[in-house]
C-alpha cells in the first residue's frame, strides 16, 4: 500500500490540512474496518467451497477422464486396429551367358483381426456401466463431502453457543465474587465465603478458555475440510436447532434404495457380468483377415500378385481359464458387497432413526419442563442473595445447577443435529438449503 503527499511546502512545512488528512489517514489504517474478520461463514457457502476445493472429491472427479476414455476406445468400430505389411526384395538370378539378372521385387498388405461371439458389444456395455459407476460414486463422496462439512459446521456454531452460555455464567459468578469481596471487607461474609467465590469465578474462567481451546481446533478441522488458508479460521453462523423433519421412517428407506452407492454397486455388478461374458467370448479365436498385392519377377516379364488370406488360432491348450476364473471372481464380489451393503444402510438408517426420535424427545422435554424451571430458580436465588436470605453456597448450587441444564440442553441439541446429519447421510435424503 503506498500513498503519496504534496502538501508541504519550504517555508510553513505541514500545512494545516495536511495535519487533519495524516490524522484521517493514521485513524483510518488502526480502526477495525480496516483490519476486519472475513464475514461468518454459511452452511451452503461451506458446502460450496468444499465442493470446489475438497481434495477427495477432487480425487473422486479425476477418474471420470480414465472411464470416458475406456468407452470411447469401446465404441470404436472395430477393437483391432488394421496392420499394414510392405515388403521390398531384392532378388540375384544367375544366367550362364548373361551378367547375374538382379529383380527388385515389392509386396503390399493390409489384415485385420475381427473379433466373434459379441465381444464387441460386451465390451461397450462394460465401459457403459464403468462410466455410470463412476459418476454415482462421485456424486456419493459428494454426498459424504457434504455431511462432514456440516458435521463440523455444527460442532463449530455448538461450541461458539457454548462459548456464549459460559461466559454468560461467568458474569453472574463474577458479579456475586465482588458482591462477597464487598461483604467479607465489612465483615458481614467470612473469608470462607470469599474464598470460595474467589475459586468459583476462576473455574469458571478456566472453563471458557477450555472452550476456547476447542473452539481453535474445530475450526481449524473445518478449515482444512474446505481448503481454506492455514491462517484463516472461520467463523460461522446458522440455527443450530434442526427444522421440523418432512420425511417419515418409511420415506427414508424408500430413499435410501436409491442412495447413489448402491446405484453404483449396480452399476459395477453389471459391469462384471458384461466382462465375464467377454472372457468366456474371448475363448472362440479371432478371424484375420489380410488382403496382400505385390510386384514380382524380371523387370520386362513383371507379374502381378493379388493374395487373400484368412489367419485362425486354434483353442487347443489355451482356453482363458484365468480370465474367465477372475472375471467370475469380480461378480461374485461385487455381488456380495452389494448384498452386504444394502443390508447395512438398512440397518444404520433404522438404528439412527431410533436414536433420531430419542433425542428429539429429550430436547423437548428440557426446553419445556427443565430449563425454564431452573431459570426462574436463578432469578429467585438472586433476588435473595442480593437481599442476604441465602447464602454463597446456596446461589453457587443454583448458578451450577442452571449451567449443567444449559449444557445438557447444548449437547442434546448439538447430538440431535448431528444424527440428522448422520440420518439423512445413510438414507441419501436430499435435503434443500431452505430446510437448514
Amino acid at each position: 500500500m503506498r500513498f503519496s503527499f504534496l502538501c508541504r511546502n519550504a517555508r510553513s512545512g505541514l500545512r494545516p490540512a495536511c495535519h487533519a488528512t495524516v490524522a484521517s489517514l493514521f485513524w483510518f489504517l488502526l480502526s477495525p474496518a480496516t483490519f476486519a474478520a472475513p464475514p461468518a461463514l454459511t452452511l451452503e457457502a461451506a458446502w460450496q467451497r468444499a465442493e470446489e476445493a475438497n481434495p477427495t472429491l477432487r480425487a473422486a472427479q479425476a477418474a471420470v477422464p480414465a472411464a470416458e476414455g475406456e468407452l470411447r476406445d469401446a465404441r470404436a468400430p472395430l477393437w483391432n486396429n488394421p496392420q499394414v505389411s510392405m515388403e521390398r526384395r531384392r532378388k540375384e538370378v544367375p544366367q550362364i551367358s548373361n551378367p547375374t539378372q538382379v529383380n527388385r521385387e515389392w509386396n503390399v498388405g493390409l489384415a485385420q483381426t475381427f473379433e466373434v461371439a459379441g465381444q464387441q458389444g460386451d465390451r461397450r456395455v462394460a465401459a457403459e456401466q464403468s462410466l455410470a459407476a463412476t459418476r454415482k460414486v462421485i456424486a456419493e463422496t459428494r454426498r459424504q463431502v457434504r455431511g462432514e462439512v456440516e458435521s463440523r459446521f455444527v460442532r463449530v456454531l455448538s461450541l461458539q453457543s457454548r462459548i456464549q452460555t459460559e461466559e454468560s455464567t461467568l458474569n453472574l459468578i463474577e458479579d456475586a465474587a465482588k458482591a462477597v469481596g464487598k461483604r467479607v471487607a465489612v465483615g458481614e461474609d467470612s473469608r470462607l465465603d470469599g474464598n470460595l467465590a474467589r475459586v468459583e469465578a476462576e473455574r469458571a474462567r478456566n472453563q471458557v478458555a477450555l472452550l476456547r481451546e476447542q473452539l481453535v481446533q474445530a475450526r481449524a478441522e473445518l478449515a482444512a475440510l474446505l481448503q481454506l488458508p492455514p491462517s484463516e479460521l472461520p467463523q460461522v453462523q446458522g440455527a443450530l436447532d434442526p427444522v421440523a423433519v418432512p420425511y417419515s421412517l418409511e420415506d427414508l428407506l424408500n430413499a435410501a434404495a436409491g442412495r447413489p452407492v448402491l446405484q453404483a454397486l449396480g452399476h459395477r455388478e453389471q459391469a462384471a457380468k458384461s466382462r465375464l461374458d467377454l472372457e468366456r467370448a474371448a475363448r472362440y479365436p479371432d478371424v484375420t483377415v489380410g488382403l496382400n498385392t505385390g510386384r514380382e519377377g524380371p523387370f520386362d516379364a513383371r507379374e502381378k500378385i493379388v493374395g487373400l488370406s484368412v489367419a485362425l488360432p486354434l483353442p487347443l491348450f489355451r482356453q482363458n481359464a484365468g480370465g474367465i476364473g477372475r472375471a467370475t471372481t469380480e461378480l461374485t464380489q461385487t455381488q456380495i458387497e452389494r448384498e452386504a451393503t444394502n443390508r447395512d444402510v438398512r440397518a444404520q438408517v433404522i438404528a439412527l432413526w431410533e436414536r433420531f426420535t430419542s433425542l428429539k424427545a429429550r430436547v423437548d422435554r428440557l426446553k419445556e419442563s427443565v430449563l425454564p424451571s431452573l431459570q426462574e430458580n436463578r432469578r429467585l436465588s438472586s433476588i435473595s442473595f442480593r437481599a442476604g436470605e441465602i447464602g454463597l453456597l446456596q446461589l453457587l448450587l443454583v448458578n451450577r445447577q442452571v449451567l449443567d441444564g444449559q449444557r445438557d440442553l447444548l449437547d442434546a441439541r448439538t447430538d440431535l443435529r448431528l444424527t440428522q446429519v448422520a440420518l439423512e447421510a445413510a438414507a441419501g435424503w436430499q435435503s434443500t438449503p431452505a430446510m437448514r
